[in-house]
């Protein structure tokens, strides 16, 4: 396997703009999920491998299924979000 060189953290959003994503390390990423009017946090750790391929997709092979963001556009959208609980 390559070695690959990130800089954390990396932010996504989907093309359909109902979710954005906060990749805060190769272990952990927050997700705002848009649904109608209101945005929830949540927040995940890898704890299985599914979750380790979604992460490592959405750092490094995104551009089939995710769109690059500024942190900022990110940060808009994280203020108005309600956190979560899992």
């Amino acid at each position: 396997m390559n070695q690959h060189s990130i800089t954390y953290p990396q932010y996504r959003k989907y093309p359909n703009n109902k979710a954005y994503f906060k990749i805060i390390s190769a272990t952990e990423w927050e997700e705002i999920q848009v649904i109608g009017s209101k945005s929830f946090l949540h927040y995940f750790t890898v704890k299985i491998l599914p979750d380790r391929n979604f992460i490592y997709d959405m750092t490094f092979d995104y551009e089939r299924n995710w769109v690059a963001i500024e942190e900022s556009e990110y940060e808009s959208h994280r203020k108005n979000a309600e956190e979560k609980k899992q």
